[in-house]
């Protein structure tokens, strides 16, 4: 085979797999891939209604948090308007059991959320103030790579159906 016949066999998928490459390397440079987009609310979040009052009760708080971008990000803290610590917690499955255990972070996957329910992911408030039902909290999240997050939780009984 000449090399002007090697040329025109070789030529068109060289050719196009450099303008791939070019295109790839100016879209990853103004940002299209692999760029953390900051992480946002799904709607606000809801808090339980202490089912005791006083210094043995305790609640949780639930949000939806999505992240856009395609960097995963991680919940690493929360506080909200009354102070006081604020626990991140997630249940760990064991069969037909489980346990509760406080973890430092939280994942927001890339293109995926973060659900918390009360069979996932909460935040944990010890001994709350007294929580009225409909009354909104004001909270605080921090991520390992986005700005925080201000939001707002409704006090809900225990029972009722969260909000969305």
């Amino acid at each position: 085979m000449s090399g002007m016949e090697r040329l025109k066999v070789v030529g068109p998928p060289v050719g196009a797999a450099a303008l791939a490459l070019a295109l790839l390397t100016g879209w990853t440079a103004v940002g299209g891939a692999g760029r953390p987009h900051p992480v946002e609310a799904a709607g606000p979040g809801w808090l339980l209604l202490p089912a005791a009052a006083g210094a043995s009760s305790a609640t949780a708080a639930f949000f939806t948090i999505r992240n856009p971008g395609d960097v995963p990000d991680e919940l690493t803290g929360a506080r909200w308007e009354f102070g006081g610590p604020v626990t991140l917690k997630r249940h760990l499955h064991q069969g037909a059991a489980g346990r509760w255990e406080p973890v430092s972070v939280l994942p927001v996957p890339g293109r995926g959320e973060l659900a918390m329910s009360p069979e996932d992911a909460d935040l944990v408030i010890a001994a709350p103030p007294p929580l009225n039902p409909g009354q909104w909290v004001e909270f605080t999240l921090t991520f390992r790579h986005s700005p925080e997050l201000h939001l707002r939780a409704e006090v809900r009984a225990p029972g009722s159906r969260p909000p969305g």
